[in-house]
């Protein structure tokens, strides 16, 4: 199955960023250690300040992945400034549950390398939610290294 990126179109924006907050949403509950109200407040004011009047920052790159002609998920991310210079932030990365496990997340990862290399960064980076182990495999089988770790525990 041939799996491709595209720019995300102004029509499909909206439902998007809808979909985006949701799955954020349901990421930090499951996966960062927030209760589902607290991870909801943290997604909607995280994609309001991230999708100012509802628009793409003209910085980052929303793309839609499509495998066999179908949107089955998406690939966000912006450039940043390091201390060693320009880098590829990849903000996000979902496809859709009904199409995981067929290779289209790994694919749609090398295909986000390969955009970014072409935007001309050297260096590329994430955060994952220590618990989402799934994603964290995927990331280390594609030659990602874990950077640091953030740890949390509860004391009341």
């Amino acid at each position: 199955m041939t799996v491709v990126l595209r720019p995300l179109r102004d029509d499909e924006l909206p439902a998007w960023i809808a979909q985006h907050e949701r799955w954020y949403a349901e990421d930090i509950a499951v996966h960062g250690g927030l209760g589902e109200e607290a991870a909801r407040r943290k997604a909607a004011a995280d994609v309001a300040a991230l999708f100012p009047d509802g628009k793409v920052d003209p910085d980052s790159a929303l793309l839609a992945v499509e495998a066999g002609g179908e949107v089955v998920g998406s690939v966000w991310f912006a450039g940043r400034d390091g201390p060693e210079g320009p880098y590829a932030f990849l903000y996000a990365i979902q496809i859709d549950e009904l199409h995981r496990g067929r290779g289209i997340g790994r694919e749609a990862m090398r295909l986000f390398e390969q955009e970014a290399r072409a935007r001309g960064f050297a260096t590329a980076m994430l955060n994952v939610f220590g618990g989402n182990e799934r994603a964290r495999g995927l990331y280390r089988s594609l030659g990602w290294r874990e950077a640091s770790v953030h740890m949390t525990k509860r004391l009341a």
